[in-house]
This record gives structure tokens, sequence and C-alpha cells, in this order.
């Protein structure tokens, strides 16, 4: 009996999230609708089931989502902790230029290049997320303000440093990594032919799994999500939560980082543009953190459906579609992920007040 109760708490927890993508589906049906009524049901039918075409279809969509579960998780792992990332567009750019310059630079590394070069990636992406958190834990500035900052101060630094260091003035971006850096298949190259997803897609899940296990098993999981539920009880109760706030932003800041390394190691033909705008793959994390409702293994799923969607509108070419229509569907699903914590917080209210009910 306690077994299916926990289990339809759990489904309860994410009802929200499938309702803002069937909501957001739906929404997608209308417009493709609107523009090309007559070959409609037939695209809205290839968004659904294109990824599925065959086993190239599935490995695109694992490399898509592996960056965009980094960032999930990044930003999830804040709000476990009682703070709003929203500097993972910075930190994950920031993350990408530290496995890219050694990935270059180190080539004496041998075997163990890549995973050097995603390692630096992880410091680079927690060095920039540290100073929003010093700012919150010993001054109270809010981390969105911060964060925000940081974003465009690393895009403009990585420019620089980009054109002063590891420049292509031809194609106006990075060079290519040594082929010691690129990230191995580890087999997916025959599971999946032709497709791009690498070993990365593993190191994805496990980091899903440690993050997992820090919030949900450990001493030290709880202790940060105690000061992100309240800092001043917290420290009453003997945490220290400045320590708490400083390291939760650093991790986040080190699983983004992380994401920027596993995009660009991937020996995909993915390079560092020196161009004024921001990383798409950190903001693309907030709306995953969000249809995951902050939990690891939503994260993981949802990072996966955003992928899913991704390589099924790659199809929509089929129907005469033009392929920002996927924008379109994927933007507004990303949209009415923001309602899930509202629905969410009315399901916990009404079932709050039921018990109450139910015990007078």
């Amino acid at each position: 009996m306690k077994l299916f109760s926990k289990l339809k708490t759990r489904i309860l927890g994410f009802l929200p999230s499938i309702l803002a993508i069937v909501i957001g589906l739906l929404f997608g049906l209308v417009i493709l609708l609107i523009s090309n009524p007559s070959q409609a049901m037939g695209g809205f039918s290839t968004i659904l089931t294109g990824a599925l075409h065959d086993m190239r279809s599935i490995g695109r969509v694992m490399y898509f989502a592996t960056p965009i579960i980094l960032t999930g998780l990044s930003v999830g792992f804040a709000f476990q902790t009682g703070l709003f990332n929203i500097g993972t567009p910075g930190q994950f750019i920031v993350g990408a230029f530290g496995a890219v310059i050694v990935g270059i630079k180190f080539p004496q590394l041998g075997g163990g290049h890549w995973i050097v070069a995603l390692l630096a990636s992880v410091l680079f992406g927690a060095l920039w997320a540290l100073l929003p958190g010093i700012l919150k834990a010993f001054a109270n500035v809010h981390e969105v303000i911060s964060s925000i900052m940081m974003n465009y101060i690393g895009m403009y630094l990585v420019n620089y440093l980009v054109q002063n260091t590891i420049y292509d003035r031809l194609r106006n971006q990075s060079i290519a990594v040594a082929k010691s850096a690129v990230i191995p298949k580890w087999g997916l190259d025959k599971l999946f032919p032709r497709s791009n997803v690498n070993a990365g897609f593993f190191i994805a899940i496990l980091a899903v799994i440690i993050i997992y296990i820090i919030l949900k098993k450990t001493t030290f999981g709880y202790e940060l999500k105690a000061v992100g539920f309240n800092r001043d009880a917290s420290k009453y109760g003997g945490i220290n939560e400045r320590r708490s706030i400083v390291l939760s932003m650093v991790i986040a800041g080190a699983l983004a980082g992380l994401g920027g390394g596993l995009l660009h190691l991937a020996g995909t033909g993915k390079y560092i543009e020196v161009i004024d705008v921001l990383a798409a793959e950190g903001f693309t994390g907030i709306p995953v953190a969000l249809l995951g409702m902050s939990n690891p293994i939503g994260i993981l799923f949802s990072g996966l459906f955003i992928g899913f969607l991704t390589v099924g509108g790659d199809y929509l070419q089929l129907y005469d579609f033009v392929p920002e229509v996927i924008d379109i569907i994927v933007a507004s699903i990303i949209y009415f992920s923001a309602f899930a914590l509202i629905i969410k917080d009315v399901i916990q209210r009404r079932r709050l007040r039921m018990g109450g009910e139910k015990e007078q």
C-alpha cells in the first residue's frame, strides 16, 4: 500500500509537466493547421514519430539531448537548493572554452587528453559561478542579477580570448581540437550509424545519477536544500549557510561548464564562434529543469524529449513546412512549461486542503 501511495505521489508530481507538454503540442498543431491545413496532420505525426525513423535518428536525439541535460541539471540543482541559476549560458561557454583550449594546446596528453579537457570545462564553469555565489552568500546580492551580468562578461571574454589564442580568422571561430581531445564513441557509432552520439551521453547519465544521490541520499545534499528552504533556520541549526550557498552555485556552474565541454569536444564540427550571442543551450536548460520539476531523473527525460522534438522537426520539410515551425512548437512547450510550477502549487494546495478536511 505504501509503495502504491509513493508511486501515486510521484506521478502526480510530474502531472503538471505532462499537461504543459500536451498543451504545447496542441498549440503546435494549431500553428500547423493555420500555416498549411492540408499537410498539418502529416506534419504533426512526423514530429511525434520522426525521431524513431531509424537508429541514426535515435542517436541524434541522444546527441542533441546531452548538453541540455547538463544545463538542465545545473538549473535544477540550483532550484533544489533555493537558487535561480540563470547564468548557465555564461558558465556553458566559459566551460566550452576551457575544454577547447586544453583540447588544442595539450595534444601530448595522449589517451587521457579528452578527459583532462572535460575536467577543464568543469573547472572553468565552476569558477565562473563562484563570484555570483560569493556575492549571494556574503552580500545578499540576488543571484539572478549577478549571473545575468556574468553571462555577458563570459560571452565577450571568451570572444576576446578565442581571437587572441585559438582563432581561425577565415571562419571567425576557434580552430579544431586535437583528435586525442575528441570524446570517443565507445561503440555508439556502430549502434547508431551516421549519428554524432558519443560517450558524452553516458557522462550525462552519470552526472544525473551523481546529482540525484547528492540531493536525495547525502547529508551534504540535505544541508544544501535546508539552506535554500530557510537560510536563517539552517544557520541556527549549525549549518554553514554561506559555504552551502557558494558550493551550490559552484556545483551548478560545474555542470553547465561540463555541458559546454561535451558539446565542443564531440568531434562534430562544433566550434566556438566569435559572435555576440549567448549560448542557446544555457537558456534551454531552464525549461528542461522546469519540465523535469528540478528532479535529476525528470531532467534526463525532459532533455531527451526536447531532443526528440528537435530531430522530429527536421522531417517537417517533407510536408512543405519551413524548419522554423519546430522552433515555434518547442518555444510554445517551453512557454507552457513555465506554468508547470503554478499547476503543481495548485495541486499541492488542493491535496493539503483535502487532507485537512479528512482529519476534521
